[in-house]
């Protein structure tokens, strides 16, 4: 039954709430750590579940969107669901979506995943969920769920279509996931976005903790193939915390995880610090900075907007500074692509524009006419398939020789992102 496209829908919580009314409310059979968001939302919720889990809570994870199946969404102890019970539970849930639908409350796709999400964990059942909000917060599908914590990772402009043109009107947006008597984790905002989330935190009486005040990141250094931290939770300092992802924006997403960790758990006593290091050293974060090939080191990134971008150059920088760096993009044509390439042109000595497998993706000749004015002709290469894009980046970076430490940058999108993990045959994520 078609249920419409992910990126077009009406928004209101009618329709997912009625669905779950049918359902029993398994949304409020578990505790819920709830994660809104313009940046980080994802990598946060993977580094909170490393965490629960090693607590030896069973942990249900929902994030989105998806890197290569659509499984990966629903994840049960760090798996996502089998194909087998992936369709078990479509099929359980699949008559009080019709019947919803024949009240005329029509569920749409991402709302149809998300009662998924919430059904497979009350019946596994799960001690914690991390869900992860789609888009946006008061209106978004999750926040039929009350967070016992909720988590606002950075805030910038994206989405602003349906979000509003300016962060207090994004802000006031994700904010909605903050409900009452509950704890709001902060990570460092923009002065815009910490306004509107402290008033709506105080309005409806939720303990605030915030990064860099409550809690924080003491200590960072680069380490091999990742960074080596001290951090500042709620309820206890931690120290010689490996973590084997790059860039400052992970070492925040880590602190915030470990705070939601916290304030979920009673008591004033830290975690076990052993516990932490042991949490945060299995943790992964696929195609976010992933260095998924050596000789030449090709590194795939999800980066999609400019605040995640910003990002991505600094851990690129820090963590690689090759001496040249060729990049393979492919964007949607509804982002800030001019804000994307600015951004991309000082680190990149050449980049391949090219297209991802989403009906949204830019043309590869509409990319290089806002590219080619940024980087000059000679600079840009236009390739109308990603795997020959990919190949040729490679090949540009092979052409400089073995030892000149060329790198390779794969990004502009999420689907670019999933799609070069599939052409360059990565294990899927789990």
């Amino acid at each position: 039954m078609e249920r419409g496209v992910e990126w077009d829908f009406e928004p209101t919580l009618d329709r997912i709430a009625a669905l779950l009314d049918l359902l029993g409310s398994p949304q409020a059979a578990y505790p819920v750590i709830h994660i809104a968001g313009t940046n980080g939302k994802t990598s946060t919720a993977r580094l909170t579940e490393v965490l629960l889990k090693e607590r030896n809570l069973r942990v249900g994870r929902f994030t989105s969107p998806h890197l290569v199946s659509v499984r990966e969404r629903i994840t049960v102890d760090g798996q996502p669901l089998s194909e087998e019970r992936f369709a078990e539970v479509y099929e359980e849930i699949i008559p009080y979506v019709e019947l919803t639908d024949a009240q005329g409350r029509r569920i749409q796709f991402f709302e149809l995943l998300t009662a998924m999400a919430f059904a497979a964990f009350a019946d596994t059942p799960v001690d914690v969920a991390v869900v992860e909000a789609g888009m946006g917060g008061s209106w978004d599908a999750t926040n039929v769920a009350d967070g016992v914590v909720s988590v606002i990772t950075p805030i910038s402009l994206d989405h602003t279509d349906r979000l509003g043109p300016d962060i207090p009107s994004i802000a006031s947006e994700k904010a909605g996931i903050i409900k009452p008597g509950t704890t709001a984790v902060l990570a460092q905002q923009e002065l815009a976005a910490a306004e509107v989330l402290m008033r709506q935190a105080a309005e409806v009486g939720a303990v605030v903790a915030r990064e860099g005040l409550e809690f924080g990141v003491m200590s960072r250094e680069v380490a091999m193939g990742g960074q080596l931290l001290t951090l500042r939770g709620l309820k206890g300092v931690y120290e010689d915390v490996y973590l084997p992802l790059y860039g400052s924006h992970q070492a925040s997403n880590a602190v915030c995880a470990l705070a939601a960790v916290e304030a979920l758990t009673g008591g004033d006593d830290p975690l076990d610090a052993d516990l932490v290091r042991q949490a945060f050293a299995q943790a992964t974060s696929p195609g976010r900075m992933e260095v998924v090939r050596r000789t030449p080191t090709v590194v795939i990134d999800a980066a999609h907007n400019p605040g995640g971008m910003q990002a991505t150059l600094e851990g690129m920088h820090e963590a690689f500074d090759f001496p040249k760096t060729i990049g393979v993009v492919a964007v949607m044509r509804d982002k800030d692509v001019d804000g994307l390439l600015e951004l991309l042109e000082p680190l990149i000595d050449e980049i391949v524009v090219t297209r991802n497998s989403s009906p949204r993706s830019m043309s590869p000749e509409e990319l290089a006419s806002l590219a080619e004015p940024l980087f000059g002709e000679d600079r840009v290469h236009v390739v109308d398939r990603l795997d020959d894009a990919i190949d040729i980046g490679i090949g540009i970076a092979d052409a400089q020789g073995e030892f000149s430490g060329t790198g390779v940058l794969i990004t502009g999108s999420v689907v670019t992102a999933g799609d070069a993990r599939r052409l360059l045959n990565v294990d899927g994520p789990s």
